[in-house]
């Protein structure tokens, strides 16, 4: 029934999708690596974590994010301590793009139809998606503020991890070396 319901869901975002005018251009993979980038921090932002986060070949992600340079949605830009690393960032018109369809009118309305009970729903599926990344083999790619490396600080966060400052919005970013914390025992 789980199953049933969250694949439904996905199937009505997809078509959703797949219908807007504003989208017509864009393979769901490309989309799906835009809104990717869209959430993840300076950490996260290569061809690399794009394949690992969308659980797609090399090859499949390095293709669409050449369309998606090639459609001046997508900058590439070299690492400044490895030369070898490469960053991606979506350009202004992506940005503006992703911020016109998302989130989905229909997520949106539904979520304000059903007050308090959105939030509660919202609450449990992060219980659901941090119980599978606890007890499967998956990667983490959580937010840096739920992570056990991260700590609060006046300015903002840091990272325990990488050993560097956080400002206050890197906080609410998807990381690809995120770890959940150890729940707390009762």
């Amino acid at each position: 029934m789980l199953f049933d319901l969250l694949e439904r869901l996905s199937s009505l975002t997809r078509v959703w999708f797949r219908q807007h005018p504003l989208l017509a251009d864009l393979q769901p993979i490309q989309l799906s690596a835009l809104l990717y980038l869209a959430r993840c921090n300076r950490y996260s932002n290569t061809p690399l974590a794009v394949t690992e986060y969308l659980g797609l070949t090399k090859g499949t992600v390095s293709q669409s994010l050449k369309a998606l340079e090639a459609k001046g949605l997508l900058v590439k830009t070299q690492d400044v301590r490895d030369k070898r690393s490469v960053h991606l960032a979506l350009t202004p018109a992506a940005r503006e793009l992703l911020a016109s369809v998302m989130p989905p009118d229909f997520l949106a309305a539904a979520a304000q139809r059903m007050g308090a009970q959105a939030q509660a729903l919202e609450g449990l599926l992060s219980d659901l998606l941090r119980n599978i990344q606890r007890h499967e083999n998956v990667p983490g790619f959580g937010l840096c503020k739920t992570c056990r490396f991260h700590r609060t600080t006046t300015k903002g966060g840091f990272c325990e991890l990488t050993q560097e400052p956080l400002t206050a919005p890197e906080r609410e970013l998807i990381c690809r070396e995120h770890q959940l914390a150890e729940p707390v025992e009762e």
